[in-house]
Formats: structure tokens, sequence, C-alpha cells
């Protein structure tokens, strides 16, 4: 019964037309319609190839450099996995992303040693956001001196680190006064600790730009070994800008 129920003419089930409100994305392409196109391609790529082939083995006294390292087997020539050829595009893409991640991790680890380092470091001309706030009686704010409350200079008021008393700071021009080998007073042995980190911040920095710019270019080059139809869109000069067209994924 199964094989006469087979044998029985059918209704032909037709294909429903692209909807009015994507005809203007163009033709949907089927599988059929991908498998007629394929086909051309690789027939007309056979063809080309045998073309080729034929135009070099017409002269048999032609010469090129390339015939000194090309080898046959079975009277067929056989190109030799170079360098270049190695691995596969897929191969290629997979080791590509791999660079991609090890590079970011490491552009990760940059940005917070870099984010460390700021905090640590005071910005020279920065307004100062924290202030001393020192608690007085009425009767005694009018007599009130900070030079006298926080025993330091006038002219050293306003720093909000190292700021050193009067009598560190006798101590220190008096080291300075015995000899030429006396230890460098704090203020200027901070500052020199202070432009050196300035340096590093400097360095930390430009290492990072560097990290993300390497990243995105890497991120491109994969994405242009993707699948799709693509052009390039910048100018000469200008870094490579690629415009993929519009597919539809189902």
């Amino acid at each position: 019964m199964s094989s006469l129920r087979n044998a029985v003419k059918r209704r032909t089930h037709k294909e429903r037309p692209t909807p009015i409100e994507r005809k203007k994305h163009g033709l949907l392409e089927r599988k059929k319609d991908y498998k007629a196109r394929a086909d051309d391609f690789h027939r007309k790529e056979k063809a080309l190839g045998a073309l080729q082939r034929k135009a070099e083995e017409r002269n048999p006294d032609e010469f090129y450099f390339g015939m000194e390292h090309a080898r046959t087997k079975g009277g067929v020539h056989v190109k030799s996995a170079t360098q270049a050829n190695k691995y596969s595009q897929q191969q290629l893409r997979l080791m590509k992303g791999q660079d991609i991640k090890h590079l970011a991790l490491k552009s990760q680890a940059e940005a917070k040693k870099l984010e460390r380092l700021q905090r640590s470091l005071h910005f020279i001309g920065a307004p100062q956001q924290n202030k001393h706030t020192v608690y007085l009686e009425p009767d005694s704010a009018s007599e009130f001196s900070p030079q006298q409350h926080f025993d330091t200079p006038k002219e050293l008021l306003s720093r909000a680190y190292n700021r050193l008393r009067n009598a560190q700071l006798e101590g220190s021009l008096l080291a300075s006064s015995t000899g030429a080998n006396a230890e460098l007073p704090d203020s200027r042995r901070l500052d020199r600790k202070k432009a050196a980190g300035y340096r590093e911040l400097l360095q930390r920095q430009e290492q990072h730009s560097k990290l993300g710019s390497t990243v995105a270019h890497l991120e491109l080059e994969k994405a242009v070994m993707g699948k799709g139809r693509k052009r390039k869109v910048s100018q000469e000069g200008e870094p490579p800008v690629y415009k993929w067209k519009q597919q539809r994924k189902k």
C-alpha cells in the first residue's frame, strides 16, 4: 500500500513569493539558486585552469625559475606546502583569534597598572578637591595662625603631601651645609621620585595605546579573512576601512 500511495500524483508545491515589505532588499536566494551558481563558478574555474596549463605547456623549451622547485608525482605537477600556504584559511583565522585574545589580556593588565599608577601620583596643576578643616572656638578664630598650628612655613601650607615642619627644615638645611655628601632633603628626593613616576606613567600610556591599536588591526584582519563580499572604501594613506555587502543570514 505504501508503494501505491507514492505512485499517486501529488500536488506540486510552489515557493511563496518574496514579501512586499522586503522586495527593496532584492531577490532572496534559495539553496537551489546557490547550488547552480556554485556549480557554474567551479566549472569555469576548472576550464580556466586547464587553459592556463595548456598555455604553459605549449612551448616545451620554455623555462621560468619556478620550475626549479617544482616536482611531479605520477606525471602530475604537485605544489609544495610552503610557509605561505602551509595553513588553511580556517587555521589562520583561529591563530589570529588566539593572538587577539592574548593581546587583549595584556592590554587589560596594562590598563589596571596604569590606573593604579594614576591613583598613586598627584597630578601637577590639578585643582585640590580635598580640604583640611580645623574646628575652633568662636573666640579663638580671629587669632588662629595656620603657620603656627601646622608648624610649617607659609610657602608649604598649600601642599597636600610632604608638609615639612620647621624642625625638619632646620635639620635638612643643617645636614646639607655640613658637606657635599650629605643626604638630600626629603622634598628633593620626593620630587625625583614623582618625576620618575610621571615618566613611567607616560611610557605605560603609550604602551597601552599601542596594544589597543594592534588589537584593532588584528580584529580587522580577522574580519577581512571571513566570509562575505567586501570592498575597501578608505583613501590612499589612511587606515584601511572595509564595507561589507548586506546579506540576509537566514
